[in-house]
């Protein structure tokens, strides 16, 4: 009887439990694209039940207690456990918190989980860069990668932009070298959207790479299509307009013409304005000048895959106006990209990507005396833009106006050119599992391009003996072609050995080809005087030897390399890694052509280690350090041998004919730039993964810089025509520093997120050696007649230091200017009011060797500051850099008597006590406009460099529709720049290592307002 009863309790159990259970089913989607994820393991906590996700994130578990728990798992992303209450649909979001240390970074030839990296590497997202939106690849650098400045060599549209890698480390070439998808590529003409991250190979990391890791690596990743997940379509578009940030402050045609009174009463002249009264603010040429343009940006692109194909096409335009000359600066560019990937079979896996770019620009003449923007800071505001008669206003060409200055918007409208540029580039690789530890690559990347460039000059008058005066109309056309290659064939082996060893072996070898060739020509007197007729074909005329002017040129350059990594690994906190490279480049000769780069990395896990594995406050903690030689051979071709490319005059027959002579003298003895790499840093993360910090410092070291033009005996023949000086290995550049990346996320409830980031890097470049006899080079230019330069690389200085005159106020009274040492070799003699210079070497004269160092154009100090913000559907992010301790030369103001000038003359030295800064203006001769540190100005700046705002639409309707991201935004670009300096733009530079802190005047960086969606469908 006790039996039945029992029986009984058990099945009247088991009948409740049964008659209590649930059944869930829902999606298990990305927290953050809200894409599904396919593949997710979900499982009944304590049990060894469960189910996973299908192609579309789908899953259902059935006969559920109330009590149960499923658990979510996924690699890469933070476990989440939900408790089963009772029968439901839900979704659940996994967010990738902590997946950071599990990402998989590029590292060279291979791959490493970011955790074992003993480099110094730093990685931009694809989040990053869909946060920032540029235009251009290169500025999703500015400001977000420590040790990274990125600056423009003009604001113009299409402009190409410098990035320096910790520093300028040489005299020559300092850009990275740039790999995409493994080949030798330029980030100039990528579409941004179509990249998937960028990594930064800045210390001995990039030895891998020998002979050109130098100056730095910078890795571009591609987008491709993933595994067994159904058809994405993603659309971007966006439209807005652009503007100046600023427009310098000048005089008004009143101030004008009284402070020209004044300088020509200081030089003992009659007044040029008899009559100031009516005069009025007369013409803001800067308002004339800068225009709103427009900005317009589409791109789509199509992804996917099965269990054995994936595929990625994406196309994609934009459109851009100048803000000077719209359409005449202005650029369009189309990409189309092909991403294929195939398993071939269990062995064999074949994966390619092609990229077609059709690149046009028109542009005006900018940077540099006489440009656009020279001629609107110097035309005077007492013009107007047109004459009585309709036609553009001419600078007058009497003395004290300039040869040089002509009516700004004249120069627009007679600007002619057109460049364009097809080009073709892309990757193969096939992936060979010889066995399980055992992996051969081999692959072939390429680069086809084809530009062709027209200019025309039109015949015009712009007044007497104007420099830019077109007396006989003429075209030039010219066509470049370029190609390369690049095939990499190694081997990777990985093997783990009794549980606590893990070793990877990489060797292998790589080729790359380059070779170019050029035709150009100009022809004469085209028809019409029209750029619709421009072209040599139609034109009349011919040149000075009685035909069209006609050029051509071709060069060639190999490199041949092998290469070996070795990676250890104990326990996985212990890390170890040598590389050795062996290149040969065509750029050297027989003697010098090989060379050798090696490099040696660790590092120690210490969260792994016992004493912190159950820290509460550490997460992970990394030491890590390296020192290694790379190598720079980017100088010209056949700098070690003669070429019969330059000029001479031959006796035949006692008659006098012109031939062709050595050119440039050989240096048979010219090698490798060598850099040494030394970098000790750590990796934190603390807090649940909240906070993560890297901190690094670093010491590079560049010798054997590639010096051109040294000082040779004058009978080697070196200043006949076409001829010059050799080039030689004569230099070392000093570059260290401090850098530090803070980064902080968290959830501060259900619905509002907070990421937080900051980067500051310290440099201190020196100049250690210029073995040329002066121990200096020179650059740059500075005003018009002025035979010294203002810039130099010299020993013991930052590179570019600036050198020139060091003032010492205002000469106040003539008891002042007797008491002084003579200036009147500066050219004129000095008079109360004009700029007291220093003696600097005590001599009692002021002459050129009085010149010193005045500032530089290097910053101490490169800052970046970024926040992520998102609150239910909304989200705001705004990214923030700086630059302190750099300075800039005021080059952009013309000294001319009538040239306009600006304001800040307005508080010049009118007599004694007045002034101890700003000098007296004059119409006669003084020393004042010599080149001295009151042209030189602080050029640090704080730049806000993006807001954006945005608002993602979600819900059933969206669903229903098949989309799964729709999101409207609105943002501003270049917000507002904090400075002091008086140009346009403090982040003017024109890239050269020794002259780029020179402004010209500078073709400002618009300020850009935009609004656009993303949708994935």
């Amino acid at each position: 009887m006790k039996s039945k009863i029992l029986l009984f309790a058990l099945f009247l159990t088991s009948f409740v439990g049964f008659s209590q259970t649930n059944e869930i089913s829902g999606k298990v989607i990305d927290a953050t694209s809200n894409l599904p994820l396919p593949g997710v393991n979900v499982v009944i906590k304590n049990s060894t039940i469960g189910v996973v996700t299908d192609l579309d994130g789908n899953f259902k578990i059935s006969k559920l207690s109330n009590d149960a728990v499923l658990i979510f798992s996924y690699v890469g992303y933070k476990t989440y456990q939900y408790k089963v209450t009772k029968n439901e649909k839900v979704v659940i979001k996994l967010t990738d918190e902590g997946k950071t240390l599990e990402e998989v970074v590029v590292v060279g030839y291979s791959t490493k989980k970011k955790k074992d990296v003993t480099g110094a590497v730093a990685v931009i997202s694809a989040k990053t860069i869909e946060d920032l939106r540029p235009i251009k690849a290169e500025q999703a650098l500015q400001g977000t990668v420590s040790g990274v400045v990125v600056s423009s060599s003009s604001g113009s549209p299409g402009a190409g932009f410098d990035i320096r890698i910790r520093g300028i480390s040489t005299n020559g070439a300092n850009g990275p070298l740039v790999l995409i998808d493994g080949y030798a590529g330029s980030m100039d003409l990528l579409n941004p959207s179509d990249i998937e991250s960028l990594t930064v190979l800045k210390d001995a990391q990039a030895a891998v790479y020998g002979a050109i890791g130098a100056n730095g690596v910078v890795l571009v990743t591609t987008k491709q299509g993933k595994k067994n997940s159904k058809t994405k379509v993603s659309f971007n578009s966006s439209t807005g307009f652009q503007e100046t940030t600023k427009k310098m402050n000048l005089l008004n045609a009143t101030e004008y013409a009284l402070l020209l009174n004044e300088s020509y009463s200081n030089a003992g002249l009659s007044n040029p304005f008899p009559v100031v009264s009516g005069l009025g603010d007369g013409t803001n040429w800067q308002n004339e000048v800068f225009q709103k343009a427009a900005i317009i940006s589409n791109d789509i692109s199509v992804s996917g895959g099965s269990d054995k194909v994936t595929y990625a096409l994406s196309g994609s335009n934009i459109k851009q106006d100048g803000i000077i000359g719209l359409d005449k600066s202005g650029f369009n560019r189309s990409t189309l990209r092909l991403a294929l990937g195939v398993d071939l079979s269990n062995k064999f896996t074949l994966r390619s990507n092609f990229i077609y770019t059709d690149f046009n620009r028109n542009s005006l003449s900018e940077n540099g005396l006489g440009s656009v923007l020279f001629n609107a800071i110097n035309t005077p505001s007492t013009l107007s833009v047109y004459d009585v008669n309709g036609n553009y206003t001419l600078v007058p060409a009497a003395q004290g106006f300039g040869n040089e200055v002509i009516n700004p918007l004249a120069q627009i409208d007679n600007t002619y050119n057109d460049y364009n540029l097809k080009k073709l580039s892309g990757s193969i690789k096939l992936d060979y599992q010889v066995f399980k530890d055992l992996k051969l690559t081999s692959r072939i990347g390429f680069n086809s391009a084809r530009s062709t460039a027209k200019s025309f000059s039109k015949q015009v008058d712009y007044g007497s003996l104007k420099v830019f005066n077109v007396t006989r109309s003429s075209v030039g056309q010219s066509a470049f072609n370029s190609g390369d290659y690049t095939f990499d064939l190694f081997a990777e082996y990985e093997k783990k050995i009794a549980q606590n060893h893990k070793v990877k072996l990489t060797v292998g070898s790589t080729a790359y080809e380059y070779t170019e060739k050029t035709l150009g020509g100009t022809g004469y007197d085209v028809p019409y005087n029209s750029w619709e007729f421009a072209d040599i074909s139609l034109a009349q005329g011919t040149g000075g030897l009685g035909v069209k002017d006609v050029y051509s040129y071709g060069g060639i350059y190999r490199r041949s390399s092998y290469f070996g990594t070795l990676d250890y690994d104990y326990k996985g906190k212990y890390l170890l890694s040598g590389i050795v490279r062996r290149d040969v480049s065509s750029r050297f000769g027989p003697e010098n052509r090989v060379a050798y780069f090696t490099s040696i990395l660790g590092g120690w896990v210490l969260s792994e280690e016992e004493f912190l594995k159950e820290s509460k406050l550490i997460d992970f903690l990394k030491l890590r350090a390296s020192y290694g030689t790379l190598g720079n051979d980017a100088i010209g071709d056949f700098r070690y041998r003669s070429l019969l490319n330059g000029e001479a005059t031959y006796v035949f027959n006692n008659a006098l004919s012109n031939g062709t002579a050595n050119g440039v003298i050989a240096n048979t003895k010219i090698q490798w730039e060598a850099d040494k790499k030394f970098d000790v840093g750590l990796d934190l993360k603390i807090l649940n993964n909240k906070i993560d910090i890297t901190a690094d410092y670093f010491d590079d070291t560049r010798a054997e810089l590639l010096i051109q033009n040294v000082p040779v005996s004058g009978i080697t023949g070196y200043n006949a025509p076409g001829s010059g000086a050799p080039t030689v290995n004569a230099g070392t550049v000093s570059n260290r520093g401090f850098e530090l990346a803070v980064n902080y996320k968290t959830d501060l409830s259900n619905d509002l997120k907070l990421g937080l980031g900051f980067n500051a890097t310290t440099l201190k470049n020196k100049v250690l050696e210029v073995n040329n006899g002066t121990g200096y080079v020179e650059g740059g230019s500075f005003g018009v007649g002025q035979s010294l330069r203002p810039t130099r690389m010299e020993v013991g200085q930052p590179i570019g230091v600036f050198y020139g005159y060091q003032t010492d106020g205002i000469f106040q009274n003539q008891a002042e200017v007797d008491a002084h040492p003579s200036q009147v070799a500066l050219g004129a003699i000095s008079v109360p009011g004009d700029i007291r210079y220093k003696d600097v070497n005590g001599d009692g004269i002021i002459n050129a060797s009085d010149r010193t160092y005045i500032g530089k154009p290097i910053a101490d100090f490169t800052l970046g500051f970024n926040l992520n913000l998102t609150y239910k559907n909304f989200d705001i992010v705004a990214y923030t850099y700086a630059s302190i301790g750099n300075d800039l030369i005021r080059n952009y103001e013309r000294t001319e008597a009538k040239l306009n000038k600006l304001n800040y003359v307005l508080d010049r030295w009118t007599g004694e006590g007045t002034s101890n800064s700003v000098p007296r203006v004059t119409a006669g001769a003084s020393t004042n406009s010599v080149f001295s540190d009151y042209f030189v100005e602080d050029a640090s700046f704080v730049r806000i460099q993006n807001i954006q705002l945005g608002y993602s639409i979600k819900g059933k309707l969206m669903d229903k529709a098949g989309i799964t991201k729709l999101r409207l935004y609105t943002s501003v670009n270049n917000v507002y720049t904090f400075t002091k300096y008086r140009g346009f733009d403090p982040a003017a530079n024109s890239g050269d290592p020794i002259s780029g802190g020179i402004d010209y005047g500078f073709y400002p960086t618009p300020r850009t307002f935009l609004i656009g969606l993303n949708a994935n469908f």
